[in-house]
Protein backbone atom coordinates (compact mmCIF):
# COMPACT_ATOMS: atom_id res chain seq x y z
CA UNK A 1 0.00 0.00 0.00
CA UNK A 2 0.99 3.36 -0.98
CA UNK A 3 1.84 6.12 1.96
CA UNK A 4 -0.22 8.87 1.95
CA UNK A 5 0.16 11.97 3.81
CA UNK A 6 -1.64 14.79 5.67
CA UNK A 7 -2.94 18.18 3.01
CA UNK A 8 -0.69 20.37 4.78
CA UNK A 9 2.49 18.03 3.44
CA UNK A 10 1.29 18.15 0.06
CA UNK A 11 3.04 20.54 -2.66
CA UNK A 12 1.04 18.51 -5.33
CA UNK A 13 -0.92 15.54 -4.93
CA UNK A 14 -4.39 14.03 -5.25
CA UNK A 15 -6.98 12.81 -2.46
CA UNK A 16 -8.63 10.05 -3.90
CA UNK A 17 -11.99 11.42 -3.64
CA UNK A 18 -11.65 13.99 -5.77
CA UNK A 19 -9.44 16.52 -4.47
CA UNK A 20 -5.98 18.03 -5.90
CA UNK A 21 -3.28 20.45 -4.56
CA UNK A 22 -0.85 21.81 -6.75
CA UNK A 23 1.05 24.83 -4.97
CA UNK A 24 3.08 25.17 -8.79
CA UNK A 25 -0.01 25.94 -10.71
CA UNK A 26 -2.03 29.34 -11.16
CA UNK A 27 -4.33 30.37 -8.38
CA UNK A 28 -7.39 28.63 -9.91
CA UNK A 29 -5.56 25.34 -9.74
CA UNK A 30 -3.98 25.61 -6.90
CA UNK A 31 -6.45 23.46 -4.65
CA UNK A 32 -9.61 21.93 -6.82
CA UNK A 33 -12.58 19.39 -6.14
CA UNK A 34 -12.93 17.28 -9.41
CA UNK A 35 -16.01 14.94 -10.73
CA UNK A 36 -14.43 11.07 -10.74
CA UNK A 37 -16.21 9.67 -13.17
CA UNK A 38 -17.03 5.53 -12.68
CA UNK A 39 -13.84 5.00 -15.30
CA UNK A 40 -11.85 7.05 -13.51
CA UNK A 41 -11.53 10.31 -15.16
CA UNK A 42 -11.07 13.74 -13.74
CA UNK A 43 -13.70 16.28 -14.80
CA UNK A 44 -15.51 19.71 -14.13
CA UNK A 45 -12.94 21.19 -11.43
CA UNK A 46 -13.91 23.66 -9.05
CA UNK A 47 -11.56 25.78 -7.00
CA UNK A 48 -12.02 25.24 -3.26
CA UNK A 49 -10.67 26.49 0.05
CA UNK A 50 -7.86 24.75 1.60
CA UNK A 51 -10.43 24.14 4.57
CA UNK A 52 -12.30 22.27 2.79
CA UNK A 53 -9.80 19.86 1.76
CA UNK A 54 -9.95 16.28 3.24
CA UNK A 55 -7.05 16.23 6.26
CA UNK A 56 -5.72 12.75 5.95
CA UNK A 57 -5.07 10.47 2.69
CA UNK A 58 -3.01 12.17 0.17
CA UNK A 59 -0.91 11.27 -2.20
CA UNK A 60 2.00 12.84 -3.53
CA UNK A 61 2.89 13.35 -7.52
CA UNK A 62 5.34 14.93 -9.62
CA UNK A 63 2.72 16.93 -11.18
CA UNK A 64 -0.74 17.43 -13.52
CA UNK A 65 -0.45 18.37 -16.76
CA UNK A 66 -3.65 20.87 -16.62
CA UNK A 67 -4.18 20.64 -20.79
CA UNK A 68 -4.83 17.32 -20.92
CA UNK A 69 -7.80 15.15 -20.08
CA UNK A 70 -7.06 13.30 -16.57
CA UNK A 71 -7.65 9.64 -16.13
CA UNK A 72 -6.39 8.85 -13.11
CA UNK A 73 -2.96 7.25 -11.45
CA UNK A 74 -0.18 6.35 -13.99
CA UNK A 75 2.53 4.90 -13.27
CA UNK A 76 4.85 7.45 -14.30
CA UNK A 77 3.73 9.76 -10.84
CA UNK A 78 1.69 11.88 -13.47
CA UNK A 79 -2.27 12.01 -12.98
Amino acid sequence: MEQTFKATEIKVGFHPDGYRIDKTASPMNLYTKWQVSGDGRWQSPEPVDFDALPEDGWFKTKGFDWNQKLYGRSNNGHV
